[in-house]
């Protein structure tokens, strides 16, 4: 058994690095919309605003939905990750006040 990938093995490696890549991209979003998820609850708090506006939740989900099918991804997934999203800045921002 030779130690040397064939080209099949490197195009498998090259494919895995790029999913590497991805998820560390994903991440670092993730992180992004939490520090302006974090901003905005404090100007909520700041104008004694409720930390829940289903009015915005909603245009969230609905834009979620409108991404999804223009990227060809799975409306209900994206929307299951974006239900998650807003349920832990809720959180947050409940634990914050």
């Amino acid at each position: 058994m030779s130690d040397t990938p064939n080209s099949e093995d490197r195009s498998l490696d090259e494919l895995r690095h790029e999913i590497e890549d991805i998820d560390r991209e994903i991440v670092e979003l993730i992180a992004r919309r939490t520090y302006v998820a974090d901003t905005v609850a404090a100007v909520k708090d700041e104008r004694d605003l409720p930390t829940t506006d289903e009015g915005q939740e909603e245009r969230v989900m609905e834009r979620a939905g409108e991404n999804a099918e223009r990227f060809d991804v799975d409306a209900n997934l994206v929307k299951a990750i974006f239900r998650l999203l807003i349920e832990l800045n809720k959180v947050e921002q409940r634990e914050s006040r």
